[in-house]
């Protein structure tokens, strides 16, 4: 990443749109290839892990760990799908979005919903909570009460934040969220996705066995879950993220240096829907994930300014606790504490 200032960065990219707005057409065949290349081996996986269970369950953790991925696979479709940008046909894209929802346990609408707004406001302190991983500044840590501040640890926690949290947010927040009863459209898209859920997972155990498919099912999703909020927290959490006031706040910044560019080996970058290109995912959301490659290859000034991590780089990123206004980066609190002393003994 080339260090420049704000101004300098916007200067340097002025015609960011001209240079995506070729890439935001979608392919009908290439979509449809992707729906094949992703379904077809999460299914024949599933299935395996279904037979596998006859020989002995330690079989089936390999099988477990690859089909999690074909499921994050899946849901980068559904995810697509929500910015009506992996078909041409809004028709098309919501009936494939609601069908990946079924596998993914997330429900379509909603989280589109959710996540359209968490791209139109990425880095916004005051709207920090809605489509992103909580977060406190330096400043409101310090003003917690003793209880408040090991509540807010606790919460960072790695445990709780990638494997607690993932449980309460597929359980909880997607069923019944803020605007549950509120919003009578929002609450009845949840219940549709709900009952869809419901319904298909009691058809499945009632043919196959509902121990057996609640064992390979909710493993898979809770699997896929870790994986997802992995990726969300490394691609805007890392160390020099982007995090200012609604007053302040500058959209190309944010997409650029609010988003990471998480290079990965080939295989994973596949597997997870090329979505480590993240930073060009947020300067368009109209880019579909098999055009996203591209972009990144042919228009390297969109590159320049971005954070570039590898998988054991973003490793680094869990003892990223609290956002610092002053240092404009994410710190930990060994640096707090740190900070805290230097400043006492001055």
């Amino acid at each position: 990443m080339t260090s420049i200032s704000d101004k300098q960065l916007k200067d340097a990219l002025s015609n960011w749109k001209s240079i995506v707005s070729k890439y935001q057409t979608a392919d009908k065949k290439v979509a449809i290839r992707q729906l094949i290349n992703s379904f077809g081996p999460y299914l024949g996986l599933w299935t395996l892990t279904y037979f596998c269970l006859d020989w002995g369950w330690y079989y089936t953790i390999p099988l477990f760990i690859i089909n999690a991925f074909f499921l994050v696979r899946i849901f980068i479709i559904q995810h697509d799908c929500g910015h009506q940008s992996f078909f041409q046909s809004k028709r098309w894209n919501n009936f494939t979005g609601t069908v990946c929802s079924i596998f993914s346990g997330l429900p379509y609408r909603y989280w589109a919903k959710v996540h359209s707004f968490h791209h139109g406001h990425n880095g916004q302190l005051e709207v920090r909570d809605i489509g992103d991983i909580p977060m406190l500044t330096v400043s409101e840590y310090l003003k917690r009460s003793k209880i408040g501040r090991l509540k807010y640890r606790i919460w960072r926690n790695p445990f709780i934040l990638f494997v607690f949290a993932p449980i309460y947010y597929q359980l909880i927040s997607n069923r019944f969220n803020k605007e549950f009863g509120k919003n009578w459209r929002v609450t009845k898209q949840q219940i549709f996705n709900n009952l869809s859920i419901i319904s298909v997972y009691a058809i499945l155990a009632l043919l196959i066995g509902w121990q057996r498919f609640l064992l390979i099912q909710l493993t898979l999703v809770f699997l896929f879950g870790i994986i997802a909020f992995w990726f969300f927290y490394v691609q805007h959490q890392h160390e020099h993220a982007y995090k200012e006031w609604k007053d302040k706040w500058d959209f190309l910044t944010a997409s650029i240096r609010g988003s990471t560019y998480y290079k990965l080996p080939k295989v994973f970058q596949w597997l997870t829907g090329n979505i480590g290109f993240h930073h060009i995912h947020h300067l368009s959301s109209l880019i579909p994930n098999y055009n996203l490659e591209k972009c990144f290859k042919e228009n390297p000034i969109l590159n320049k300014y971005v954070t570039t991590i590898t998988f054991w780089k973003s490793l680094s990123c869990i003892k990223n606790k609290l956002w610092d206004e002053d240092e404009g980066k994410m710190i930990s609190f060994r640096d707090l504490r740190n900070k805290q002393e230097f400043s006492r003994a001055a």
